[in-house]
């Protein structure tokens, strides 16, 4: 389990074509720092395996499945990525509950600067709007954010300077694509109500 509070801003140094899946090798020294084969890592919000680690740098293999249903198969060498590695038991829970697990991906829209923050639009699928909610949480490219405003079909969320400094979204522009995480206890929630009105 994550919580969504981006640790480092890391690097793509390799991208190996293996077919029906893909090996990347990333440079985090923060999430590398004893690390081991079989740990997990989130990048952009995608719960990866470390297949191998050495100095600052660990490799991930992503299966066909999940270069489909994220943003990853877009990355290249020289990508920056936002990396966290899973919260031990006891920690603080900064942000909120996030399983690493993509439920879509979205488009960055718009952006607004302001003085002291800036809002940024991004699209949002129609089958994952129901889980959106005007002051809820979301995970974006594995950053927890609280939704400022709740469209049919996009979202809003303001973004701090040091989220801007500190994460992709202070690089990503209108047309990129970015990976989606709905708050999983509204979709335990409504699988709950549903089989409550099913056993009615």
């Amino acid at each position: 389990m994550f919580t969504g509070i981006v640790e480092e801003l890391g690097e793509v140094t390799a991208v190996e074509n293996l077919g029906d899946a893909s090996r990347f090798r990333l440079r985090g020294p923060v999430v590398t720092e004893g690390a081991r084969h079989g740990d997990s890592i989130a990048v952009n919000g995608v719960c990866l395996t470390v297949v191998d680690h050495e100095g600052d740098e660990f490799t991930a293999d992503v299966m066909a499945e999940t270069l489909k249903r994220s943003s990853l198969g877009v990355l290249t060498v020289g990508s920056r990525v936002n990396l966290e590695r899973p919260t031990a038991v006891g920690a603080r829970l900064g942000g909120h509950i996030v399983q690493g697990h993509v439920d879509g991906t979205g488009t960055v829209l718009e952006r607004t600067p302001s003085e002291h923050w800036e809002i940024v639009r991004i699209s949002l699928p129609a089958d994952l709007s129901r889980y959106v909610v005007e002051k809820g949480s979301i995970t974006v490219d594995g950053i927890s954010l609280t939704v400022v405003e709740a469209g049919p079909d996009y979202f809003t969320v303001s973004l701090i300077p040091t989220t801007l400094a500190l994460t992709t979204l202070g690089l990503k522009q209108p047309g990129d694509p970015v990976n989606l995480e709905v708050d999983v206890i509204a979709k335990y929630v409504e699988r709950l109500l549903a089989d409550q009105g099913a056993t009615r």
